[in-house]
Protein backbone atom coordinates (compact mmCIF):
# COMPACT_ATOMS: atom_id res chain seq x y z
CA UNK A 1 0.00 0.00 0.00
CA UNK A 2 1.44 3.34 -1.23
CA UNK A 3 2.26 6.18 1.39
CA UNK A 4 1.30 10.04 1.54
CA UNK A 5 3.99 12.15 0.37
CA UNK A 6 4.87 15.53 2.29
CA UNK A 7 4.45 17.97 -0.37
CA UNK A 8 4.15 21.11 2.12
CA UNK A 9 4.16 22.12 5.65
CA UNK A 10 0.34 21.40 5.40
CA UNK A 11 -0.08 19.07 2.72
CA UNK A 12 0.73 15.51 1.88
CA UNK A 13 -0.24 13.73 -1.46
CA UNK A 14 -1.18 10.34 -2.57
CA UNK A 15 -1.63 9.73 -6.45
CA UNK A 16 -3.88 6.84 -7.30
CA UNK A 17 -2.88 3.90 -9.49
CA UNK A 18 -5.04 5.07 -12.45
CA UNK A 19 -2.39 6.89 -15.37
CA UNK A 20 -3.66 7.17 -18.82
CA UNK A 21 -3.74 10.18 -21.46
CA UNK A 22 -5.99 12.00 -19.30
CA UNK A 23 -5.05 11.57 -15.85
CA UNK A 24 -1.45 11.81 -16.59
CA UNK A 25 0.39 9.76 -13.93
CA UNK A 26 -2.91 9.17 -11.87
CA UNK A 27 -5.21 11.51 -10.27
CA UNK A 28 -3.77 13.54 -6.90
CA UNK A 29 -5.67 12.70 -3.29
CA UNK A 30 -4.50 15.51 -1.00
CA UNK A 31 -4.43 15.61 2.61
CA UNK A 32 -4.59 18.19 4.62
CA UNK A 33 -3.39 18.97 8.12
CA UNK A 34 -1.35 21.38 10.72
CA UNK A 35 1.57 19.78 12.15
CA UNK A 36 0.84 17.56 15.22
CA UNK A 37 -3.08 17.01 13.82
CA UNK A 38 -4.74 13.99 14.19
CA UNK A 39 -7.40 15.08 12.12
CA UNK A 40 -7.06 15.43 8.08
CA UNK A 41 -9.29 17.06 5.34
CA UNK A 42 -9.12 14.91 2.52
CA UNK A 43 -9.30 16.79 -1.07
CA UNK A 44 -10.78 14.10 -3.81
CA UNK A 45 -10.71 10.49 -2.66
CA UNK A 46 -10.62 9.63 -6.61
CA UNK A 47 -11.82 6.69 -8.55
CA UNK A 48 -13.09 3.66 -6.25
CA UNK A 49 -9.83 1.70 -6.00
CA UNK A 50 -9.96 0.14 -2.48
CA UNK A 51 -6.26 0.46 -1.58
CA UNK A 52 -6.19 3.63 -2.78
CA UNK A 53 -8.81 4.86 -0.16
CA UNK A 54 -7.94 2.70 2.43
CA UNK A 55 -4.39 4.47 2.31
CA UNK A 56 -6.24 7.51 2.49
CA UNK A 57 -8.39 6.62 5.44
CA UNK A 58 -5.37 5.00 7.28
CA UNK A 59 -3.59 8.11 7.30
CA UNK A 60 -5.57 10.22 10.30
CA UNK A 61 -8.90 10.59 11.33
CA UNK A 62 -11.04 11.96 8.11
CA UNK A 63 -13.07 15.32 8.98
CA UNK A 64 -13.97 16.60 5.75
CA UNK A 65 -13.88 15.29 2.25
CA UNK A 66 -13.85 17.98 -0.51
CA UNK A 67 -13.96 17.98 -4.01
CA UNK A 68 -12.95 19.85 -6.58
CA UNK A 69 -15.07 18.69 -9.50
CA UNK A 70 -17.32 15.88 -11.08
CA UNK A 71 -15.29 14.19 -12.55
CA UNK A 72 -15.28 10.44 -11.94
CA UNK A 73 -11.56 10.07 -11.60
CA UNK A 74 -11.92 12.59 -8.37
CA UNK A 75 -15.09 11.19 -7.54
CA UNK A 76 -15.89 7.88 -8.46
CA UNK A 77 -14.56 6.50 -4.83
CA UNK A 78 -16.95 9.21 -2.72
CA UNK A 79 -19.05 6.62 -1.42
CA UNK A 80 -16.89 4.13 -0.59
CA UNK A 81 -14.50 6.39 1.40
CA UNK A 82 -17.58 8.04 3.07
CA UNK A 83 -18.17 4.52 4.32
CA UNK A 84 -14.80 4.28 5.55
CA UNK A 85 -14.78 7.23 6.97
CA UNK A 86 -18.15 8.62 8.03
CA UNK A 87 -16.73 12.48 6.91
CA UNK A 88 -18.90 14.76 5.87
CA UNK A 89 -18.11 15.16 1.77
CA UNK A 90 -18.76 18.72 -0.09
CA UNK A 91 -18.36 19.80 -3.33
CA UNK A 92 -19.58 23.04 -5.30
CA UNK A 93 -22.65 20.41 -6.96
CA UNK A 94 -24.87 19.12 -4.37
CA UNK A 95 -24.89 15.53 -6.26
CA UNK A 96 -21.51 14.87 -4.84
CA UNK A 97 -22.33 16.07 -1.30
CA UNK A 98 -22.69 13.78 1.33
CA UNK A 99 -24.02 14.76 4.71
CA UNK A 100 -23.37 18.29 3.92
CA UNK A 101 -23.97 21.95 2.48
CA UNK A 102 -22.63 22.45 -1.33
CA UNK A 103 -19.70 24.72 -1.12
CA UNK A 104 -19.98 28.55 -1.44
CA UNK A 105 -17.69 31.09 -3.21
CA UNK A 106 -15.81 32.78 -1.29
CA UNK A 107 -16.44 30.26 1.94
CA UNK A 108 -13.74 29.53 4.40
CA UNK A 109 -13.36 26.56 6.04
CA UNK A 110 -11.04 25.75 9.15
CA UNK A 111 -10.71 22.25 9.62
CA UNK A 112 -7.35 20.15 10.53
CA UNK A 113 -5.87 22.88 12.04
CA UNK A 114 -5.74 24.26 8.51
CA UNK A 115 -7.58 27.69 6.99
CA UNK A 116 -8.79 26.82 3.52
CA UNK A 117 -10.74 29.64 1.48
CA UNK A 118 -13.02 28.38 -1.54
CA UNK A 119 -12.60 29.77 -5.12
CA UNK A 120 -15.00 28.78 -7.21
CA UNK A 121 -12.88 28.80 -10.96
CA UNK A 122 -14.98 27.51 -13.21
CA UNK A 123 -13.44 26.85 -17.24
CA UNK A 124 -12.78 23.05 -17.02
CA UNK A 125 -16.45 22.39 -15.46
CA UNK A 126 -18.66 24.56 -14.36
CA UNK A 127 -18.64 23.37 -10.99
CA UNK A 128 -15.02 23.89 -10.69
CA UNK A 129 -12.90 25.40 -7.35
CA UNK A 130 -9.15 25.78 -6.34
CA UNK A 131 -8.61 25.72 -2.27
CA UNK A 132 -6.57 28.39 -1.50
CA UNK A 133 -4.29 27.60 1.90
CA UNK A 134 -3.00 31.30 2.42
CA UNK A 135 -1.08 29.97 5.78
CA UNK A 136 1.11 26.81 3.87
CA UNK A 137 4.71 27.08 3.30
CA UNK A 138 7.11 24.65 1.70
CA UNK A 139 8.47 21.49 3.83
CA UNK A 140 10.22 21.73 6.58
CA UNK A 141 9.01 25.83 6.65
CA UNK A 142 6.73 26.57 9.90
CA UNK A 143 3.23 27.35 8.75
CA UNK A 144 2.53 30.82 7.82
CA UNK A 145 6.27 31.31 6.63
CA UNK A 146 5.58 31.26 3.01
CA UNK A 147 3.52 32.49 0.20
CA UNK A 148 0.29 29.94 0.88
CA UNK A 149 -0.17 27.08 -1.50
CA UNK A 150 -3.56 26.51 -3.80
CA UNK A 151 -5.10 22.97 -4.99
CA UNK A 152 -6.19 23.58 -8.25
CA UNK A 153 -7.79 20.46 -9.19
CA UNK A 154 -8.02 20.28 -13.07
CA UNK A 155 -8.45 24.33 -13.72
CA UNK A 156 -3.91 24.25 -13.04
CA UNK A 157 -2.41 20.92 -13.64
CA UNK A 158 1.47 19.76 -12.55
CA UNK A 159 2.29 19.22 -16.75
CA UNK A 160 0.73 20.09 -19.90
CA UNK A 161 -2.78 21.76 -19.95
CA UNK A 162 -6.49 21.19 -18.77
CA UNK A 163 -9.42 20.22 -21.64
CA UNK A 164 -12.36 22.27 -21.00
CA UNK A 165 -15.39 20.11 -20.64
CA UNK A 166 -17.48 21.78 -23.35
CA UNK A 167 -20.39 23.30 -22.99
CA UNK A 168 -20.42 22.67 -19.49
CA UNK A 169 -17.12 24.11 -19.30
CA UNK A 170 -16.16 27.37 -21.05
CA UNK A 171 -13.49 29.45 -22.66
CA UNK A 172 -14.70 32.68 -21.17
CA UNK A 173 -14.82 31.45 -17.55
CA UNK A 174 -11.50 29.67 -17.90
CA UNK A 175 -9.89 32.80 -18.99
CA UNK A 176 -11.57 34.47 -15.81
CA UNK A 177 -10.37 31.99 -13.95
CA UNK A 178 -6.72 32.27 -14.71
CA UNK A 179 -6.71 35.52 -14.42
CA UNK A 180 -8.47 35.54 -11.05
CA UNK A 181 -5.79 32.59 -10.18
CA UNK A 182 -2.53 34.59 -11.20
CA UNK A 183 -3.36 37.27 -8.48
CA UNK A 184 -2.06 35.26 -6.26
CA UNK A 185 1.58 34.87 -7.25
CA UNK A 186 4.27 32.23 -6.07
CA UNK A 187 1.76 30.19 -4.17
CA UNK A 188 2.47 26.19 -4.60
CA UNK A 189 0.28 24.70 -7.21
CA UNK A 190 -1.00 21.16 -5.84
CA UNK A 191 -3.26 20.17 -8.90
CA UNK A 192 -4.87 17.03 -9.49
CA UNK A 193 -2.69 15.90 -11.78
CA UNK A 194 0.97 15.88 -12.16
CA UNK A 195 4.01 17.25 -10.01
CA UNK A 196 3.50 20.43 -7.65
CA UNK A 197 4.57 23.60 -9.19
CA UNK A 198 6.09 26.57 -7.52
CA UNK A 199 4.58 29.60 -8.54
CA UNK A 200 0.91 29.89 -9.16
CA UNK A 201 0.50 33.33 -10.72
CA UNK A 202 3.79 31.95 -13.49
CA UNK A 203 2.17 28.53 -14.86
CA UNK A 204 -1.41 30.90 -14.68
CA UNK A 205 0.67 33.38 -17.13
CA UNK A 206 1.64 30.53 -19.27
CA UNK A 207 -1.55 28.90 -19.67
CA UNK A 208 -3.07 32.12 -20.63
CA UNK A 209 -0.19 32.74 -22.99
CA UNK A 210 -0.92 28.70 -24.32
CA UNK A 211 -4.67 29.80 -24.76
CA UNK A 212 -4.02 33.00 -26.85
CA UNK A 213 -1.85 31.22 -29.23
CA UNK A 214 -4.44 28.34 -29.70
CA UNK A 215 -7.20 30.94 -30.37
CA UNK A 216 -4.71 32.38 -33.05
CA UNK A 217 -4.85 28.86 -34.54
CA UNK A 218 -8.20 28.21 -34.57
CA UNK A 219 -9.16 31.78 -36.40
CA UNK A 220 -6.30 30.99 -38.86
CA UNK A 221 -7.81 27.69 -39.26
CA UNK A 222 -10.87 29.13 -40.38
CA UNK A 223 -9.19 31.72 -42.80
CA UNK A 224 -7.49 28.46 -44.09
CA UNK A 225 -10.73 26.12 -44.35
CA UNK A 226 -13.73 28.71 -44.41
CA UNK A 227 -16.01 30.48 -41.77
CA UNK A 228 -18.09 27.14 -42.10
CA UNK A 229 -15.34 24.91 -41.30
CA UNK A 230 -16.50 22.41 -38.40
CA UNK A 231 -15.10 20.98 -34.99
CA UNK A 232 -13.42 18.24 -36.90
CA UNK A 233 -11.77 19.92 -39.67
CA UNK A 234 -10.40 22.71 -37.02
CA UNK A 235 -9.09 19.75 -34.81
CA UNK A 236 -7.49 18.10 -37.86
CA UNK A 237 -5.58 21.28 -38.85
CA UNK A 238 -4.56 22.14 -34.90
CA UNK A 239 -3.90 18.36 -33.36
CA UNK A 240 -2.24 16.96 -36.64
CA UNK A 241 0.25 15.56 -34.66
CA UNK A 242 -1.58 14.60 -31.28
CA UNK A 243 -2.54 10.86 -30.42
CA UNK A 244 -5.32 9.28 -30.97
CA UNK A 245 -6.07 8.59 -27.30
CA UNK A 246 -6.26 12.36 -26.94
CA UNK A 247 -8.13 13.71 -29.91
CA UNK A 248 -11.44 13.94 -27.83
CA UNK A 249 -10.23 16.07 -25.43
CA UNK A 250 -8.71 18.26 -27.96
CA UNK A 251 -12.24 18.23 -29.73
CA UNK A 252 -13.85 19.44 -26.97
CA UNK A 253 -10.74 22.19 -26.34
CA UNK A 254 -11.42 23.07 -30.01
CA UNK A 255 -15.46 23.70 -29.16
CA UNK A 256 -15.15 25.80 -26.78
CA UNK A 257 -13.03 28.09 -28.77
CA UNK A 258 -15.39 28.34 -31.81
CA UNK A 259 -18.15 28.75 -28.87
CA UNK A 260 -15.65 31.79 -27.82
CA UNK A 261 -15.17 32.88 -30.99
CA UNK A 262 -19.06 33.16 -31.46
CA UNK A 263 -18.90 30.27 -33.54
Amino acid sequence: MSEPVRTTALTRRLTAPNPGPMTLDGTNSWLLGAPGQGDVVVVDPGPEDAGHLEALAAAGRTALVLVTHRHGDHTAGLDRFAALTGAPVRAVSPAFCRGADPLGEGEVLEAAGVRIEVLHTPGHTSDSVCLHLPADAPPGQEPGTGAGSVLTGDTVLGRGTTVLDHPDGTLADYLRSLHRLAVLGPATVLPGHAQVLADLGAACERLLEHRGQRLAEVREALRALGPGAGTEAVTARIYADVPESVLPAARLSVRAQLAYLGR
